[in-house]
């Protein structure tokens, strides 16, 4: 059936609609409209002709997402690989001991070492290793906190629970948090979100519990990922109320039970988590991965200067 808005030659030969004169029985496998070689673009099936090409490439999903990251085919895998890692580490932690093993005390953020004794619990009285090679070398041995150089509880307390309730909460929180903010600021962004968001609350922590105790979970990562989402959710003009109500209902559960669970890890959390989206979802267009990178690397560096001043306090 030929093309109304076809030219045709005297002999009924269809011409290429943009070149009058050249016959073709080529048509655009989109418009169905007749092209000739020279305008004839290669498809996913047959020839397109240059209009349908260009209206087809508007109309495709750019790669990027609004905030510049790449946007991932699955949303949710960083979230799955977060999630796998800290059911590893809770089960390695069942399988030497659960409550007396010693890996709570290498991988929990502790400001100040602990004389441990090989019988369960601690010395509360030694608070150096020459003290406690000296009076309890015999049934104790020294686990040293972040004053005394483990650097590595900032990040890897937030991967680290006892209680199955408490690693439920957690990961069921970031299953339904994680893939969304994926999808909207990328992997790369998202990832920097959750350990920094981890390393905010560590280090908030550390500055306000207990010298002498001990803290683990991935609530502060979790409660990052609550105060980016309200950050991105008030850049776009959406209903921050649920939101809202999810960080309030948090909150009164924190306060209410502080005697057992980290309000500065939560709190820390929280604040470090708005920033670091503050810093991806209002940097400016132009430059805009730059500028985030650089947000980040600021933000990276205050907390970096304050474990240092807090480590210099403790020392």
């Amino acid at each position: 059936m030929s093309d109304p808005s076809a030219p045709e030659s005297p002999a009924g030969v269809p011409t290429c609609y943009r070149h009058a004169g050249r016959e073709t029985w080529i048509r655009c496998q989109r418009c169905e409209r007749p092209i000739c070689p020279d305008c004839m673009r290669d498809a996913a099936v047959g020839f397109q002709c240059p209009s349908c090409v260009s209206e087809g490439a508007k109309q495709t999903r750019t790669g990027r997402t609004a905030y510049g990251g790449q946007r991932s085919s699955n949303p949710a895998l960083t979230s799955i690989l977060l999630i796998a890692s800290n059911v590893a580490v809770w089960l390695a932690i069942l399988a030497t001991g659960w409550r007396s093993s010693d890996l709570i005390r290498t991988l929990a953020l502790t400001p100040l070492g602990t004389c441990a004794s090989d019988q369960g619990g601690y010395y509360p009285n030694i608070t150096n290793e020459q003290n406690c090679q000296f009076y309890a070398s015999t049934d104790g041995h020294w686990v040293a906190g972040v004053a005394d150089g483990a650097y590595w509880q900032f990040i890897t307390s937030a991967f680290t629970h006892v209680d199955i309730w408490h690693i439920a909460f957690n990961m069921l929180a970031l299953w339904v948090l994680g893939p969304q903010l994926e999808l909207a600021i990328g992997r790369a962004r998202f990832l920097a979100l959750y350990l920094l968001s981890a390393l905010a609350g560590s280090t908030m922590v550390y500055w306000l519990a207990s010298e002498t105790g001990s803290t683990l979970g991935a609530s502060g990562a979790v409660f990052g990922l609550m105060g980016a989402l309200l950050v991105i959710a008030f850049k776009v003009g959406g209903d921050v109320r649920n939101i809202l109500t999810w960080i309030g209902i948090n909150a009164v559960i924190t306060v209410v039970g502080s005697a057992f669970i980290s309000w500065q890890a939560h709190l820390g959390g929280l604040l470090g988590g708005m920033a670091i989206a503050a810093v991806i979802a209002y940097a400016p267009r132009t430059r805009r991965t730059q500028v985030q990178v650089l947000g980040l690397v600021g933000i990276t560096a205050v907390l970096a200067v304050l474990i240092a001043l807090r480590t210099a306090a403790l020392a």
